[in-house]
């Protein structure tokens, strides 16, 4: 075990050495005995259990409520979903709002999630691809609002600039959900104790799930921000930092709103136009 700790780099022996004693601990030992490559999607069962369970119920809620009532307040006639999921945002805000936009469009790129989702959404439109696939091919459509609720953080940072210009583009507001996390230098003594505490808070909440959500979601996002070995999923960044980007991409009108207090950050919702 330490040996293949050792492999992976100093940074995940200090992961286990501060985590020992907690239940995170003896997750990441029980999936660090595993010698095969696992990946955050691997698992859908996984996933689906972490967003609709432990803190996500009470997010998800309060999401919906804030997606639908700005589709009351805009009156959207087409609406563009990146990185919709399974649809456990929209698919609620669609159905609690008085205004329902006439067309619906939804971009994600697992095919399993995405399946889940256009069931969602009669009538919707689908494609399965990453952000930067879908604004990439030849197509002149342009829509009244977008969101990107929680799947912005998967474009990697180079192409971030990018995919936020094709947001100013083609959608006149532009709605996005993240986690306004603290800045820390990665892979820090100080970085690695404050992923530990908030990554144990969150694997308690999901009771008899804590081992599946942990072993097939939770473990490959947290070993894919600490070691280059595992494949990176999300590259989070404080509300300010896509405010300022959001400001170079060409949006003048910028808000962020309070959204709830979650286990990994607090949630906020980013409002652009």
């Amino acid at each position: 075990m330490w040996v293949r700790l050792g492999l992976m780099g100093h940074e995940v022996d200090a992961l286990v050495a501060a985590s020992a004693g907690l239940r995170l601990g003896e997750e990441l030992t029980e999936y660090l005995r595993d010698e095969g490559e696992r990946k955050v999607y691997d698992q859908p069962a996984a996933f689906t259990a972490f967003v609709r369970g432990g803190g996500n119920v009470e997010l998800y809620e309060r999401l919906s409520d804030a997606l639908a009532a700005g589709y009351d307040e805009t009156k959207p006639d087409a609406l563009l979903d990146v990185g919709c999921g399974d649809g456990l945002a929209v698919v609620p805000a669609l159905d609690r709002a008085q205004h329902a936009p006439l067309r619906v469009d939804l971009v994600e790129p697992s095919e399993a999630l995405l399946k889940d989702a256009k069931k969602g959404v009669p009538g919707a439109q689908a494609w399965q691809m990453t952000a930067q696939e879908f604004f990439a091919r030849d197509d002149e459509q342009r829509w009244d609002a977008a969101q990107a609720t929680f799947s912005l953080q998967s474009v990697v940072p180079e192409d971030r600039p990018s995919v936020l210009k094709a947001f100013r583009e083609r959608a006149t507001r532009l709605t996005i959900a993240e986690f306004d996390v603290p800045v820390y230098v990665e892979g820090t003594p100080e970085h690695l104790v404050s992923m530990v505490k908030r990554y144990e808070r969150g694997i308690t909440e999901y009771g008899a799930d804590a081992s599946l959500v942990a072993q097939g979601f939770l473990l490959p996002v947290l070993l894919g921000q600490i070691t280059p070995s595992v494949a990176r999923t999300n590259w989070e960044q404080p509300a300010a930092k896509w405010v300022e980007q959001l400001e170079a991409a060409g949006f003048t009108n910028i808000e962020i709103e309070p959204l709830a207090d979650y286990w990994w950050a607090p949630a906020v919702l980013i409002k652009a136009a």
